[in-house]
């Protein structure tokens, strides 16, 4: 199984229509919606290119959003009509089907060739409008099982934080949306522009793993005891770390240390070790021009061709590949000798 599924960016044939348009609602998921406005909606001087962005209500009355806020907006369904891009900021209930004109007006807009991305429960509105018929999709952790009873024909991947599937794009929960809102904005501009939006936003470009991570699970009272351990681990990536040393760091004997590692960190000690080298790993791609050998020896690996195996195997490209995808365009903040690269 793999330790994280991430979905590599789609890449553009036609140049970008940059229209974005929101949808609004009555009972309107406020965090989903600032999601949008943050991301798409601000002004951005700092690029030469920005998306054009509005919103698009589609009841026909004062709308009210959780938390007690009213708002309202023109319900203009023709707007939709030349956008790139539509996005469902979750919705009011899995139960309730949207209404028919605007399921039939994203159908025409899908039609077209625009995309749309649902945010959390949003994705019950492309269920019903019958768009997912034979794709993945993914939605929070709480609603995945009813969205696979009511829409069979869905492959739910309920364990990633976002699904892309080049003109549909879905994700998690309501935080997950922040990582397919940069996902596409990395799809349209490229990882520097997608860089610079998450350090204005004050969040990491890149989240690595999946659902999983935030399904309830108690955290024990000894994970504190083994956080010194995980930073020392991943401090000495470069070195041999197997369930021996770590127990021998963390006091304890190797049954006791992988009973408490899989309660605090939900893997084993083996596979969260491979997991921090290989974001490591895409952190030295990403910021250095350090050479495949070298990545593989300072984040770890055995040689070359292991990293190489682990990256087909858990990102879906080699390691070259992935450094034409995400290598940040920003000179001045890439050091070619690698300092400036820490593990995530």
């Amino acid at each position: 199984m793999p330790i994280f599924i991430d979905i590599m960016p789609y890449t553009q044939i036609q140049p970008l229509n940059s229209k974005v348009c929101v949808i609004i609602y009555d009972g309107l998921c406020t965090f989903e919606y600032g999601i949008c406005a943050e991301v798409f909606g601000l002004e951005r001087p700092e690029f030469e290119a920005w998306y054009s962005y509005s919103v698009c209500a589609i009841d026909d009355r004062p709308l009210r959003t959780t938390g007690g806020l009213e708002i309202s907006a023109p319900r203009n369904l023709a707007a939709l009509e030349d956008a790139g891009t539509i996005l469902i900021p979750g919705w009011r209930s899995q139960a309730e089907k949207p209404p028919a004109d605007f399921l039939d007006a994203l159908v025409r807009a899908h039609g077209r060739g625009a995309r749309l991305l649902s945010i959390c429960s949003g994705v019950f509105v492309l269920a019903a409008a019958g768009l997912l018929a034979g794709r993945r999709a993914t939605t929070h952790w709480r609603y995945c099982d009813a969205l696979q009873t009511a829409y069979p024909e869905i492959d739910v991947q309920p364990d990633v934080l976002y699904v892309d599937e080049g003109q549909i794009l879905t994700s998690a929960g309501s935080a997950a949306g922040l990582d397919l809102c940069l996902h596409l904005v990395r799809r349209d501009w490229g990882p520097g522009i997608a860089n610079r939006v998450a350090k204005r936003l004050v969040i990491a470009a890149h989240r690595e793993g999946g659902q999983a991570q935030f399904i309830d699970r108690p955290v024990p009272a000894q994970t504190n005891s083994l956080s010194f351990v995980l930073e020392w681990a991943r401090a000495h990536l470069d070195e041999h770390i197997d369930i021996e040393r770590l127990a021998d760091r963390a006091g304890m004997s190797v049954r006791t240390l992988s009973r408490r590692f899989h309660s605090a960190t939900g893997y084993s000690p083996g596979v969260w070790v491979q997991m921090e080298r290989l974001r490591f790993a895409r952190a030295l791609l990403e910021q250095t021009g350090q050479s495949i050998e070298q990545v593989a020896t300072t984040a770890g690996f055995s040689s070359a061709n292991a990293l190489r195996h682990q990256f087909r195997q858990h990102v879906g490209a080699s390691p070259q590949q992935y450094r034409l995808q995400f290598r940040y365009a920003d000179s001045n903040a890439a050091a070619k000798d690698g300092r400036h690269a820490t593990p995530p």
